[in-house]
């Protein structure tokens, strides 16, 4: 039996075993998006327990995005997305962007993110993809020098390139990225010529894709987030 891994069996709390048996007969389709659960009282009775463990499981399985629970009614069984999952992750993300290190953390993970992004894209490319990038550049490049319409242009071409592996996993976490590094990009920003390096920067990766050159494409990515973070840490400095 040296297959079964040893030590002792924890011991679940009510909620928990509650959980696993809805959750299972969601995975399972016995309950499907749109279903509702039975009542509160009904489950209590089917469970044998009270109702501080049915509400316990209740609002566990709604931070797990399985249910949704609306006053007074019964809970309603939800479609997960991507969205919904990256988006429970935004309270932690902040903690951890407040900790030692958690900027250069987010900005290493972004890097690693975006620059497999560049990579793919210059590989799987269409030419509805190329044109997509091409008028998100036009729009970036005009924006120079207007704040804020320059960070939604930048984040625009950005995401752009995120859609071409046509995966919303990557979709939303390119969105959350993007809007838990907000700061790093307004700050970087204000960086003398900012603007006009962001754009060439973009280009330069832009030629990479149109070329299909994923080794291109990734040198250019890297280059161009390395200077966004070291003109963010001489801001910090300053």
């Amino acid at each position: 039996m040296t297959e079964l891994e040893a030590g002792p069996i924890k011991r679940r709390k009510l909620y928990e075993e509650i959980v696993s048996r809805i959750s299972e007969a969601i995975t399972e389709g016995r309950l499907r998006p749109g279903d509702q659960l039975p009542s509160e009282r009904e489950l209590r009775e089917r469970f044998q327990v009270g109702r501080t463990s049915i509400r316990e499981a209740l609002f566990a399985l709604q931070r797990m995005g399985l249910v949704a629970i609306a006053n007074g009614e019964r809970a309603r069984v939800t479609q997960p997305t991507p969205d919904m999952l990256v988006g429970d992750l935004a309270g932690a993300a902040k903690i951890l962007l407040n900790q030692p290190d958690g900027i250069r953390h987010f900005q290493q993970a972004r890097s690693l993110f975006e620059i497999g992004l560049a990579r793919f894209a210059a590989e799987h490319a269409t030419e509805e993809n190329i044109q997509g990038l091409r008028l998100a550049l036009q729009a970036n490049r005009l924006a120079v020098g207007n704040g804020k319409l320059f960070d939604r242009s930048d984040v625009a071409f950005h995401f752009e390139i995120a859609k071409i592996a046509v995966n919303p996993i990557f979709t939303a976490l390119h969105s959350a990225m993007a809007a838990w590094l907000i700061e790093q990009r307004t700050t970087s920003g204000k960086a003398p010529g900012s603007n006009k390096a962001a754009v060439k920067a973009h280009e330069r990766i832009l030629r990479a894709i149109e070329a299909r050159d994923p080794q291109a494409a990734e040198e250019a990515m890297k280059s161009h987030l390395d200077e966004v973070q070291q003109n963010y840490w001489k801001a910090v400095a300053r």
